[in-house]
């Protein structure tokens, strides 16, 4: 018998409903805008998140997205763009993957990789962010 996929309330609203998600017609704005860019995921897979962080006083005070994927990337991305406000830059890096599937209510085993991918995103807006500091 196989098992079933069931979703928490938390992913379905954040599927339905998402949080911080970046229009397209938006996008040329927040790319002069943000302070940092990141990008995780690959088209083969069906995957890709996009994000875009502002940050202040080494704060991140807006994080906007866009993810192309299942259920389970769109509210993984979600979540995190809502977990990281008000975060350090040093807090941010440390988020897990884990940690975004925990405020979700937890993932389906299967789409655990979902949230691996918004959270590379994230970490390579804050490195893309780092280097231009310099």
């Amino acid at each position: 018998m196989k098992k079933k996929f069931l979703y928490s309330d938390k992913v379905k609203e954040h599927f339905i409903n998402p949080k911080n998600f970046l229009t397209d017609k938006d996008v040329a704005k927040w790319n002069k805008e943000a302070d940092g860019i990141g990008e995780a995921g690959s088209p083969a897979c069906g995957d890709v998140m996009k994000v875009w962080i502002k940050v202040k006083d080494n704060k991140i005070v807006e994080c906007r997205w866009q993810t192309y994927g299942c259920a389970s990337a769109i509210a993984s991305t979600s979540a995190m763009s809502e977990m990281v406000k008000g975060m350090t830059l040093d807090e941010a890096e440390k988020l897990t993957p884990k940690e975004i599937s925990e405020k979700l209510g937890g993932l389906p085993q299967i789409k655990v990789h979902c949230s691996v991918l918004g959270n590379d995103a994230l970490k390579t807006a804050i490195k893309n962010y780092k280097e231009k500091q310099k």
